[in-house]
């Protein structure tokens, strides 16, 4: 059975689909959930929470194919809603503490995506963390096409002149 499959029968009710569509996902969630909270407890939390809100809304999914990034978007509100109760910022530019060494671009990388917006913040994260088309994203933003690739070339001018101030990469 397929993802396209698995997810019109966990819409129509089916808990066992629900539960492999989860497993099938959950790299990606908890890659997205750490990558908000640099916390290995707190994204398995977030994993728990968007299980539930997920479980309790699937109903409501009207394109099947859009369900992993329907996921990633229940994902993303949740870690937000926390970074906000924390008082933390999304990317704060520490080290990160899952014990890796963090080299200097990734702190640049961090501070850039740091000084954009909440929106644009996730539509970088959703383009180029994610691998999400255009399509997809414009579906579950429930916006044209057009007004995606404005808003994402738009967020890469910004990121460009942010490096471009700081003397580092004249690329993004």
């Amino acid at each position: 059975m397929d993802s396209l499959e698995m997810s019109q029968l966990a819409i129509a009710g089916d808990e066992e689909a629900f539960l492999a569509l989860m497993q099938l996902h959950k790299e990606a969630l908890l890659r997205t959930a750490f990558a908000f909270l640099k916390d290995e407890h707190s994204a398995l939390e977030a994993l728990q929470e968007t299980t539930y809100r997920a479980y309790m809304k699937i109903h409501t999914v009207k394109n099947p194919a859009y369900l992993k990034t329907w996921l990633i978007r229940i994902m993303m509100n949740y870690c937000q809603d926390q970074l906000k109760t924390n008082k933390r910022l999304v990317m704060d530019g520490r080290a990160n503490e899952a014990g890796t060494t963090s080299n200097f671009e990734q702190l640049e990388l961090a501070e850039a995506l740091a000084s954009l917006n909440e929106k644009e913040q996730q539509l970088i994260y959703l383009k180029y963390f994610q691998d999400i088309k255009i399509k997809d994203i414009a579906a579950l933003e429930k916006v044209p096409e057009g007004t995606i690739k404005s808003r994402l070339h738009k967020t890469l001018r910004t990121l460009r002149r942010h490096f471009e101030g700081k003397g580092e990469m004249d690329h993004v």
